[in-house]
């Protein structure tokens, strides 16, 4: 067994490139090497700013001899089939295949065997072609050749057991040869195999291995701020691809002017982080600390003085520019760049950004009543100045900042913290890890702004498909979902999302094209053989709100389960009419959940299956809703059907009562006591009897279960 160790050395590749350049050769000459019958162990690839880096375990010597049968035409087959299957077996003669039988009879095989071929060769062939089709992103040519490659390719070292795998590529030969640090390394040397690789690149100051270099630059960088009495902020993100930048790393720590700390500190910290990859540093209060981590490529003779010196003279001039657009930027207010964000455009037929702008201001006022603690007049406010950054030279510079500056600029023009925090948060949460709005205002304006943009884009059959989603819609659901149940917000969505389109329809967006590809035919009604829209059965705008609550179920059950929830018992409650409060539909999923789990819920869902299927079988034959009026007492026989009966009036009347007040959980118990009459009912009683009207009677009393149970959630969509 041999060990592949395979480098490309190039030119800097970027460094969001590199993790996935080296999963790609990972998996391409893993690929190629199963397609022939070989197989290593302990695949890996290691990634510096100058190379790609293979290592293979477990490599044979040779692939395996392959053994073939070819089954060819029956024994006295004519000549001409006979013909056709020498060719294609590669046989001379009839008399080199053998005679097998079966069933059908006699019939020729031909048999051939491959011996295996050194696994240098194969390599020397695959990789290559790997090198030829390598999926870059971005790839370039260079001189006179016609390789492609993220960066011009120097050299190539491979070797299998030690040895040499002789191949060209586009007149680079491989060899064992590599080369170190580009300033520190030195000159060209000869490796054997990995280990010698890993060690003699260390020694030409260069560490190998992605992760260890991140965990450098981490320590080192805790270790500086500590020396300070600072603490790092840490940034998985930046620390990753300053990984990728550095073949070397030496963290260094380098001072910032006072003068711009009076700059808010999201504006410096998005300076050093976007353009200078720099670290930021808290001080013992948390607030941002006046130095910084530079991570340098090289040990430099002064101690990195000069390094130091050179980036904090970069970084002053990055300041002062960042200091001039906000001092600029406040001698505006925020209500007069209103009329610039009509020069914003929001989306193609959606309108420009004014006019979402009112239209979020309009929205939080009526939200605002929703949320305890917003006022409406200030929610107002914050909904119509929430976009007015975006025509700031400082989010112009730093799009990323976009809602922080609005906040500061807001409370600059003296409008006050609590508005000046609700046009901060209002983007948020921008993800599943981020927080959501910590005031009251924020939460409103949040909603109201992610509401308008989804009942917008449902407007105009802009909705996710698959997995594309590039208005980020997902997203916007499951940031009002947060926003509801972690602020417990009673608010019903479908009268939110009905008034919104109502709005979208005025204002003279057409919702024929909507319509006509709408499926919900249960709200149209049928004409020959189609379903036709008919304003007559259900508004557009209630149309859509279906849609979009939809949407938003199929969303919640990914949230809920991702905390435990079964997805099923989403769906049982969801498909009760007019469930849109977010807070009560989870209330009722926990309770069903409990029920469930218990005894009585188990053998009551039981008893409810069995119901529902002797229903389902008797409407087909007597027509739906056949059994729907109440059973005639006088016609009950046994005393299992009375007992049932009385118990059904009870339970139902305490679940109604139960679910009004919203105490699932009572509601819940008191179907709880029809498990003892259903399982008896069943235990005794005939539903399909002789007489037909005591049939029709008992299958009545059935329906009765199926619609008490009904009262909670609809317990066929329960799986189990």
């Amino acid at each position: 067994m041999s060990e592949l160790l395979l480098e490309l050395f190039s030119e800097e590749i970027p460094a969001r490139m590199q993790k996935r350049g080296g999963e790609d050769l990972v998996r391409l000459v893993t690929d190629a090497l199963k397609q022939a019958g070989v197989e290593g162990k302990n695949a890996r690839a290691y990634t510096t700013p100058r190379r790609l880096t293979l290592v293979i375990d477990g490599l044979p010597d040779k692939t395996p001899d392959v053994k073939e049968e070819r089954k060819g035409p029956k024994v006295g087959a004519p000549q001409q089939a006979i013909d056709g299957f020498l060719r294609a077996a590669g046989l001379s003669s009839i008399d080199e295949a053998t005679v097998q039988e079966d069933k059908k009879g006699a019939f020729y095989v031909a048999v051939t065997e491959k011996k295996g071929r050194a696994t240098a060769e194969l390599i020397a062939e695959i990789v290559p072609a790997v090198i030829r089709a390598f999926p870059w992103p971005k790839s370039m040519r260079w001189g006179r050749g016609t390789l492609r490659w993220v960066r011009p390719l120097h050299s190539i070292l491979c070797l299998l057991g030690g040895k040499v795998v002789a191949f060209e590529v586009d007149g680079i030969k491989s060899g064992d040869t590599t080369r170190g640090h580009r300033f520190m390394g030195g000159s060209a040397f000869a490796v054997k195999d990995f280990t010698d690789y890993d060690m003699k690149l260390f020694e030409a100051r260069v560490v190998l291995d992605p992760a260890k270099r991140a965990n450098f630059i981490h320590e080192g960088a805790k270790a500086l701020a500590s020396a300070e009495g600072l603490t790092l902020v840490e940034d998985e993100a930046l620390l990753q691809e300053v990984a990728g930048l550095v073949e070397w790393p030496v963290p260094l720590i380098g001072r910032i002017d006072e003068e711009f700390m009076s700059v808010p500190q999201e504006v410096l910290t998005s300076t050093m982080r976007a353009n200078q990859k720099y670290f930021a540093l808290h001080d013992k209060a948390g607030k941002l600390a006046s130095h910084f981590i530079v991570i340098a490529n090289l040990m430099a003779q002064d101690g990195g003085k000069a390094i130091v010196s050179g980036n904090e003279r970069v970084l002053r001039a990055r300041f002062a520019d960042a200091r001039f657009l906000w001092e600029q930027d406040k001698k505006v207010t925020l209500e007069s760049r209103l009329p610039k964000l009509e020069e914003v455009k929001f989306y193609e037929r959606l309108g420009n950004m004014r006019e979402k702008a009112e239209r979020i201001a309009k929205l939080a006022r009526e939200l605002a009543a929703f949320v305890p603690g917003a006022d409406a007049d200030k929610a107002e406010i914050a909904g119509r100045l929430a976009k007015a950054d975006l025509t700031s030279g400082m989010v112009g510079e730093f799009p990323e900042l976009q809602g922080l500056m609005g906040g500061y600029y807001a409370k600059a023009d003296g409008l006050g913290d609590d508005i000046g925090n609700a046009i901060a948060e209002h983007y948020s949460p921008a993800g599943p890890s981020d927080a959501v709005p910590a005031s009251a205002l924020g939460k409103v304006v949040a909603l109201a702004d992610k509401i308008d943009t989804l009942v917008g884009f449902w407007a105009i059959e802009e909705k996710p498909t698959g997995s594309k989603d590039p208005f980020a819609l997902r997203r916007a659901v499951l940031g009002i979902t947060r926003i509801v149940l972690e602020g417990n917000l009673r608010l019903c969505l479908g009268n939110v999302f009905s008034a919104e389109s109502e709005k979208w329809s005025a204002s003279g967006l057409s919702f024929e094209s909507w319509l006509a590809q709408s499926k919900l035919a249960a709200t149209t009604e049928f004409r020959g053989t189609e379903f036709v829209y008919n304003p007559d059965l259900v508004s557009a705008s209630k149309l859509l709100s279906y849609d979009l609550l939809s949407f938003f179920a199929d969303r919640l059950k990914v949230y809920l389960r991702d905390r435990g929830a079964r997805h099923d018992l989403v769906d049982a409650v969801f498909a009760l009419e007019g469930q849109d409060d977010l807070v009560l539909i989870v209330k009722r999923v926990e309770a069903l959940s409990g029920f469930l789990s218990t005894e009585d819920g188990a053998n009551l869902l039981a008893g409810y299956k069995r119901a529902t299927n002797i229903l389902r079988i008797e409407e087909k034959k007597d027509g739906e809703g056949a059994f729907d009026a109440a059973p005639d007492a006088s016609l009950f026989a046994q005393d299992e059907e009375k007992a049932l009966a009385a118990a059904i009036a009870i339970a139902t009347k305490a679940a109604k009562a139960a679910v009004a007040r919203e105490d699932f959980a009572a509601a819940m118990s008191a179907l709880a006591s029809l498990r003892a009459p259903v399982d008896a009912f069943f235990d005794k009683v005939t539903v399909n009897a002789d007489d037909a009207a005591t049939r029709a009677n008992r299958l009545k009393l059935l329906a009765q279960i199926r619609a008490a149970l009904h009262e909670v959630a609809d317990f066929s969509k329960v799986e189990g």
